[in-house]
Formats: structure tokens, C-alpha cells, sequence
């Protein structure tokens, strides 16, 4: 049976696997399951439409599952659901979908960490290892695709799609799309090298990293526009799965994708 401190609420109609811990203060409403060996902490709250699945911490503070900021937003059943062995921290909101959307539910992927302060509107999807630092915003409908990060404070527009394995600068305003295995910060946003580090910390090896910088050095500064630098790309390296996913990833973008920095050089944001 679930840990439940007696000044805890939980709805009866709640679901909460049996090695559940829920702290005092904590509100769980009705229409929630949470899976195996999740912990709900002190003042959290998890609204109505929540699934959460194993080992996972919700921290004092944070918000899930609350309506959709979202003037669409008419009332319908829609849901946010958390994967496996997620860390939601402090004061963070993960707001429910929207019908109108053609989504209806909020995804947030397995070993994501959801830093202090961060907030994710309606029908965004984050996929798993990826984190989210300190007071990011992602607005309406972002995607962020598997082991992205994104640096403190960076505010995402809506309809955005950051890139697997991309990592995005501390303090940015993101306005295009970020393509995989990319660095890009500054203000504004510009592609500013391949993710040397994230690639090496992760296991790939030399030379996929040096065929991906291949690649954005034909995508970016041999002097092409996107679409020929694609084709030339798509014609004249040799096939990989990395080559396929910037390819797809460019050709699906619906905001276009960041343009270059003025210092590839130096592969960082200074």
C-alpha cells in the first residue's frame, strides 16, 4: 500500500502503485496514476489527467498537470504523461494538452530532469535524457527531442523542435529550429559548432563526430543555401544514421532552421 502522510490529499480515485511515497501537503487529484517507487514531495501537486510512471521525484513546489494556458483550451479531457525515473524539481508546471492542438497530452520522457522554475506548456514533447535547466520556458507545442539540453533561462517559441543530442546556450531566445548535434546560443540565436562535448561524454566516436562536422561545415559555410546544401550533403556523404537524422530533421523543420555564427572556428558560445 502507498506511504501516504496523513496531511497529504489524495483522491480517491487516484492510482498510486504500492511502493508510492506521498509527503505532507502534497494534492493529488482525481484521474492520476503513478507508478512504482515514485516519490510525491511536500507541497506538490498533480492535477487531474496525470500519469507518471516509475522512480521518479516530484520536488516541493512543482505543478503537473494543470489546464493549458491556452485560450483554445475548452474544458476536454486531455493529459500529461511522465515516463520512467524523472526528476521534476522545484516550482516547476507541466500544463496538460489541448484538443485543439490535434495532440491532447504533454510528454515528458524517461530519465529527463525537469530543473527548478522550468515551465512546459501544453502539448509539448520532451523526449528521454534530455535537461531542462533552471527557468527555461518551452511554449506550446515544442518538441525537444532525446538527450537535448537547454541552458538556464532560454525561452523557447512555440512550435519549436530542438534537435536530439543538441544543446542550447544559457540565456537565449529560440526562435528557429535547433538541428541534432548542434551547439548554438547567443543572442540572437545562432548555430555556433557540433556539441563536441555531449558527443564525446556520450560514447560516439571520432569519426561520426568528424563526418556530423562535416556536414554542418557543407550545411552552413560552403556558401549554399539550405535546400542545395541538403542535396549536396544527401548526394556526397556516405549514409549514417546521423546523416539521415539532420537531413529529416532539416526537410520536417517548419520554422527554419538557426543560421550560422560569425566565429564556427572557435566550436563554442563564448
Amino acid at each position: 500500500m502507498a506511504k501516504i502522510h496523513p496531511l497529504a490529499t489524495v483522491h480517491p480515485g487516484a492510482k498510486l502503485a504500492d511502493s508510492v511515497e506521498v509527503g505532507p501537503y502534497a494534492f493529488i487529484d482525481d484521474n492520476v496514476e503513478i507508478g512504482e517507487g515514485t516519490k510525491i514531495l511536500p507541497h506538490a501537486t498533480i492535477f487531474s489527467y496525470v500519469r507518471i510512471g516509475k522512480d521518479c521525484n516530484i520536488f516541493p513546489g512543482a505543478v503537473v498537470g494543470a489546464i493549458p494556458q491556452d485560450l483554445k483550451f475548452d474544458g476536454e479531457v486531455t493529459y500529461v504523461e511522465i515516463g520512467d525515473r524523472v526528476n521534476i524539481r522545484e516550482c516547476a508546471t507541466i500544463n496538460r494538452g489541448t484538443k485543439a492542438s490535434g495532440k491532447g497530452v504533454t510528454k515528458i520522457g524517461s530519465d529527463t530532469l525537469i530543473m527548478s522554475y522550468v515551465h512546459v506548456a501544453h502539448d509539448c514533447h520532451v523526449g528521454n535524457h534530455c535537461i531542462l535547466v533552471s527557468y527555461v520556458g518551452i511554449a506550446g507545442e515544442t518538441d525537444v527531442d532525446d538527450w537535448a539540453i537547454i541552458g538556464g533561462g532560454t525561452k523557447v517559441h512555440q512550435f519549436s523542435h530542438i534537435g536530439t543530442h543538441a544543446m542550447v546556450g544559457g540565456g537565449t531566445g529560440v526562435n528557429k529550429d535547433i538541428p541534432p548535434y548542434s551547439l548554438c546560443g547567443r543572442t540572437p540565436i545562432v548555430y555556433a559548432g557540433v556539441n563536441l562535448v555531449g558527443l564525446r561524454r556520450r560514447g560516439f566516436d571520432s569519426d561520426v563526430i568528424r563526418n556530423i562536422k562535416d556536414i554542418y561545415d557543407m550545411l552552413y559555410y560552403q556558401g549554399y543555401n539550405f535546400s542545395d546544401a541538403v542535396d549536396r550533403i544527401e548526394a556526397g556523404f556516405p549514409d549514417s544514421e546521423e546523416k539521415m537524422k539532420i537531413i529529416d530533421f532539416i526537410r520536417r523543420s517548419k520554422r527554419g532552421i538557426v543560421r550560422a555564427g560569425d566565429s564556427h572556428e572557435k566550436g563554442g558560445i563564448e
